[in-house]
């Protein structure tokens, strides 16, 4: 099965395509975005990729006073690809993600309503795991209900990082689904729920994977469950040390933020991380 890029990786390409702007310029907006107010501007141009990259600056810099306007940008109809996507309301909802700001959050969930664009909605459900209010629990648990077809592996994630265990017996049946990525994130929701380690091994098996994507699908995987085991298989993985280095970061984080602090663990995980950095 073709797997594409883990969707912690899907702006990568649009950054990509920025390059082609140095100047940040167009007849229609004159002013170079070098500050917030003239990123909040240029969510009103005319080019769709300056408000594009308008979009990323105000979430990269985490620009609160951008909040409002990304969350207009959600429901822009102007900017949409002869696929039926919509590339800036994905980024509005990337950037505020990256805010955290709870006063995005009922934007956040109207925007779920958009069917046209599994992409957004995938963005959009990312967002709000990272904000993690819990206002968004009934709108998620209605999309795992649906018939329709949803981008199960961020709905999955967000319903574990929202502590939401209700829907075990539902989540279980995904580890048979088409999808390895969707397989690991039911195996990643449930180990969080249960701590038994053969859920672990499922994510594991994808380290080995011939598609590269999977691998680093897996290795965010193990980051976010933190297991010392996850340390060890991070390390050995056949993945760029950058994704190594923020995933063992992760785990260092959450082991030092518990109240148990594993300070073995943490070692291994500091002398890791300094290693990983003089490789860089």
């Amino acid at each position: 099965m073709r797997e594409s890029f883990p969707p912690h990786l899907l702006y990568l390409p649009h950054l990509c395509q920025l390059l082609i702007f140095p100047s940040m310029t167009t007849t229609h907006f004159t002013d170079p975005i070098l500050s917030p107010e003239a990123a909040i501007a240029a969510l009103k141009s005319e080019d769709n990729q300056i408000r594009y990259y308008a979009a990323w600056w105000l979430g990269k810099h985490q620009v609160q006073a951008g909040c409002a306007a990304l969350c207009e940008a959600l429901f822009d109809e102007r900017y949409r690809i002869p696929s039926g996507g919509y590339p800036l309301r994905r980024q509005a909802a990337r950037a505020l993600g990256q805010l955290k700001n709870l006063q995005a959050v009922p934007a956040l969930i109207a925007a779920l309503e958009c069917d046209e664009d599994l992409r957004l909605r995938e963005a959009v459900i990312q967002a709000l795991a990272v904000i993690g209010d819990q206002r968004a629990i009934n709108p998620l648990l209605n999309l795992l209900q649906s018939p329709q077809e949803q981008p199960y592996e961020a709905l999955i994630e967000a319903l574990a990082a929202l502590q939401v265990w209700s829907v075990r017996s539902q989540v279980e049946a995904f580890l048979h689904h088409p999808s390895e990525r969707v397989q690991c994130a039911a195996a990643r929701y449930l180990y969080l729920l249960t701590n038994q380690p053969h859920y672990i091994k499922r994510i594991l098996k994808n380290l080995d994977h011939e598609n590269m994507y999977l691998r680093w699908a897996a290795v965010f995987d193990l980051g976010a469950v933190g297991h010392r085991q996850a340390v060890e298989a991070i390390l050995a993985a056949q993945v760029p040390n950058t994704l190594k280095l923020l995933n063992l970061k992760r785990i260092l984080e959450v082991i030092l933020d518990s109240e148990n602090c594993d300070q073995q663990t943490s070692k291994i995980l500091f002398q890791a991380i300094d290693n990983l950095l003089i490789q860089l």
